[in-house]
């Protein structure tokens, strides 16, 4: 029979259940104003059922923390209360101390059993019903076997609340990976072919048909130094490197959307009432 707190049976338990939140209500000895301690947390069953509650029994032991069983408690909502039946404060002194690392096993929940069977605690209706009773061990041993101790529905004016676990689905942004977009160069050998002009003189001596003929001394102007002038030009290939924009890349990123579903069981606890033939009456709050 694994025990739990409850927010670790239900860690959204101030949500799931109605009312006022049992952690931080004040404990009284029942009939009185007399204030023993608080309740600093509660433990719970496999199955949802409060089992005990954690008292830090400050006003009477500074500094002590023990289990009350349920069926040790009135639970008033209204006054925001929790009222102990039949524990007194030698009592309180001798039940094991609750620590945070304390193994809430078999034989711990025996110790503190232990403490609520005494004498000091127990009327002698309860007393007599233990007689006879077989040893307890934790193959034959169930929580009916101390129905004074564990059993809420024996007693009036009790506050129980039935748990109900639901599906929260929330969503969660995380990083799924990393795109790195960077530039490199590349070089290649490119070849261009530039046709060009040069000048160059060509001497062509020909045979005119007057060749030979005689002319008249007027005609003839024999003299040195004459000198003709001829430009030559040529054509140059000019080859450089300059830069052009090839084309122009956009990067953006693009939010697909999908479903996704799941399923999971869920528990809810319904309450079994046994009228033994006798005749109730349900009411409902409608608040």
């Amino acid at each position: 029979m694994p025990l739990q707190k409850i927010s670790e049976f239900d860690a959204d338990y101030h949500n799931t259940i109605e009312g006022n939140d049992i952690k931080g209500m004040g404990v009284y000895v029942q009939g009185t104003d007399e204030k023993i301690g608080t309740v600093n947390d509660a433990v719970v069953d496999d199955q949802g059922e409060f089992r005990y509650l954690i008292v830090d029994i400050g006003f009477w032991i500074f500094g002590k923390k023990v289990l009350l069983p349920v069926g040790k408690s009135r639970i008033d909502s209204t006054a925001n209360r929790v009222y102990v039946v039949g524990i007194t404060r030698e009592q309180a002194e001798n039940l094991p101390e609750y620590q945070e690392h304390t193994t809430l096993d078999y034989d711990y929940e025996e110790q503190v059993r232990g403490g609520y069977r005494t004498p000091s605690v127990e009327s002698s209706a309860a007393l007599a019903s233990t007689v006879g009773r077989t040893t307890p061990s934790p193959d034959n041993y169930t929580y009916a076997d101390d129905a004074d101790l564990y059993d809420v529905n024996a007693h009036e004016d009790q506050t129980f609340k039935l748990y109900q676990e639901r599906l929260v689905a929330n969503k969660q942004r995380r990083k799924s990976g990393e795109v790195a977009i960077n530039k490199r160069v590349e070089t290649e050998t490119a070849r261009v072919a530039v046709p060009v002009e040069k000048e160059r003189v060509v001497i062509e001596r020909v045979t005119s048909q007057d060749t030979g003929k005689v002319v008249s001394a007027e005609a003839t102007d024999f003299s040195e130094g004459e000198v003709a002038h001829i430009d030559l030009y040529e054509e140059v290939a000019d080859i450089h490197k300059e830069a052009f924009l090839r084309e122009e890349v956009k990067v953006q990123k693009v939010v697909d959307k999908e479903t996704v579903e799941t399923e999971e069981t869920i528990r809810r606890e319904e309450l079994d009432v046994d009228t033994d033939g006798t005749r109730i009456e349900n009411k409902t709050d409608r608040g």
